[in-house]
């Protein structure tokens, strides 16, 4: 899977103890600021204790890749119901040295003995829930893997010294929030239903309230195991672990599937958006090219002048964003599976071909907007053949960019029993059966269908922006099918309105994604006068609450670095 670690940076338990008092020091919550300024280098994520230990890992002299696997790590404690050790997701990492952008793909994978009609009973229709819940709804994790192999190549400090915050958080507990014990709330019958998710994440069946502390003893022993050689969740003790709870509950990885799990380096998706250059990650996720399509539809419309707000931007959005949903459903899955028509997709030419199709005086319904076929795509090939975000910038101004997720509220609602791992419902990003939406209601095709080894098709859209050969913009967010969009947003928020990064990463939202045919509106957020115009040209409106918990970082033309979180989440911008 990877290199065994290196003895030198073996650790034995005094020495563990020791770092982990430290961290348990530093570790103290500072104020939840939505925006702070820096100099020398800066952690953003959902949480703000995480946020903490990727700071405290630039203060010790770590650069960007080691403060974003401590952070990541201490997700992985702190916010369980959207991210965790036992699922997967996507990094870009962007080198201050070379000013190259590189793609990590780390996302969960099919098992083995996974087949096309796995959640199909015998009439051939999708057993209900049966992707979601419970241990037949998880994929191979890669986090450990992703986490670990970003370290060896790229990192500064010893593998121990990153994982250490999070071992602190989890064996001395961090009191959860009011996020936390809802996110509980919404998913308690399948955690009770599950014993060691139900030790977890209850007091004996009873919900956490705000303000108690979560303890988790069992995911400290498995980071410490994983502290000392993280091929152990492959190959080792854990590894055995995990097997063993497959096997006695119905799930289907096996030894032989953690054995041969390896994370894969891609090439990002790049285009240039006016003045800029925007990186994002390639399939298997469909995010970086949808955002790269959505903003070639756009072109050199003049947003700035038609604002924000406006029904004609907002329309013209919603179309775009109508018309790369629809692709995404066709065209869209594993690249080592299926050929993704990426350089058609997200070429200027196919962007005209698509935005003449876009009536700015009315909504074209989406059952009459449909995806482009094969051979007409590729005429426009010029060569040949819940969920979480953080985002770190270091002195030398080194960028992460990085998502990932155990898909739904607290995955599957299963932990491995004696490891504290809560187990990824990643299956159900699949296409259980062709038309058949997903848990956020994305359709799905042949190109993304179950298959041994194969990764899912996500949305996740971890971005790194440049101008000029220089950082400017990282950003991503969770949410499922409206990542892409909110990071679009994001993206012209900055570049196009000249928001602050809070102000854009915080702005009223929208989102279409073709099936179904709605245009979701955050409520609040826009003028009454506005959505009625945008009902008389036939948009299908849903409000409701804002949606997302982005974060991001700017780089302001004076050498600052800013960061700021979303104000409709509870994390946390920590720079020095």
């Amino acid at each position: 899977m990877f290199p065994k670690i290196n003895s030198q940076l073996r650790i034995y338990p005094v020495l563990l103890t020791f770092m982990l008092f430290g961290c348990q020091q530093q570790l103290q919550q500072q104020p939840n600021l939505q925006q702070q300024r820096s100099k020398q280098g800066m952690a953003v994520s959902a949480h703000p204790l995480a946020s903490d230990a990727g700071l405290r890992v630039l203060q010790q002299g770590g650069n960007a890749v080691d403060a974003a696997v401590a952070t990541a790590l201490a997700i992985s404690v702190v916010e369980p119901f959207s991210a965790g050790i036992g699922g997967g997701g996507f990094l870009l990492l962007r080198r201050a040295e070379t000013g190259t952008v590189q793609a990590l793909d780390f996302r969960e994978r099919a098992p083995k003995r996974a087949t096309r009609d796995m959640y199909l009973d015998k009439q051939g229709k999708v057993r209900q829930r049966a992707s979601l819940d419970g241990h037949l709804a998880a994929g191979i994790p890669g986090t450990v893997g992703g986490l670990y192999t970003v370290h060896r190549e790229y990192g500064k400090l010893p593998w121990a010294t990153v994982v250490a915050p999070a071992i602190a958080l989890a064996e001395n507990g961090f009191p959860v929030s009011s996020r936390f014990t809802k996110a509980v709330e919404r998913r308690q019958d399948v955690i009770k239903k599950n014993p060691a998710a139900r030790a977890v994440f209850t007091h004996g069946g009873v919900l956490y309230k705000p303000g108690e502390l979560l303890v988790q003893r069992d995911l400290g022993r498995t980071l410490r195991k994983i502290a000392v050689d993280p091929q152990s969740f492959y190959t080792g003790e854990i590894a055995r672990a995990i097997a063993s709870d497959m096997t006695k509950n119905g799930g289907l990885i096996t030894l032989e599937d953690l054995k041969h799990y390896t994370p894969i380096w891609r090439n990002p998706v790049c285009g240039n958006f006016r003045t800029y250059q925007i990186c994002a990650m390639s399939p298997p996720s469909s995010g970086g090219v949808h955002l790269l399509q959505i903003l070639n539809m756009i072109g050199d419309t003049d947003l700035k002048m038609l604002g924000p707000k406006s029904p004609d931007t907002l329309h013209l959005l919603a179309e775009s964003m109508r018309i790369a949903y629809a692709d995404r459903s066709e065209h869209l899955g594993d690249p080592d599976f299926v050929n993704v028509p990426v350089k058609a997709l997200t070429s200027r030419s196919y962007a005209k071909l698509r935005r003449s199709q876009i009536q700015m005086s009315k909504a074209k319904p989406s059952s009459e907007v449909k995806a482009v076929d094969a051979q007409t795509l590729s005429r426009f090939v010029h060569e040949s053949p819940e969920t979480t975000h953080l985002t770190v910038v270091d002195k030398e101004r080194n960028v992460v960019s990085l998502t990932f997720t155990v898909n739904g509220g607290f995955g599957a609602g299963a932990v491995a029993a004696g490891t504290g791992i809560l187990l990824n419902n990643e299956m159900d990003d699949f296409a259980a059966a062709a038309g058949v939406p997903n848990l956020f209601g994305l359709v799905g095709d042949e190109a993304n269908s179950i298959a041994p080894g194969k990764t899912p098709l996500s949305s996740m859209t971890p971005i790194i922006v440049t101008e000029n050969g220089k950082f400017r913009l990282a950003a991503g967010s969770p949410g499922g099918s409206r990542i892409i969009t909110t990071v679009l947003q994001i993206v012209l928020n900055v570049l196009v309105y000249d928001m602050n990064v809070d102000e854009a990463v915080s702005a009223p939202r929208i989102h279409h994604q073709w099936r179904p045919d709605r245009l979701m509106v955050e409520r609040g957020g826009f003028e009454a006068a506005t959505l009625s115009e945008l009902r008389r040209r036939g948009h299908q409106i849903q409000e409701g609450e804002g949606w997302g918990n982005a974060n991001a970082i700017v780089l302001t033309s004076d050498g600052w670095l800013e960061g700021a979180v979303d104000r409709r989440g509870e994390g946390a911008a920590r720079g020095f």
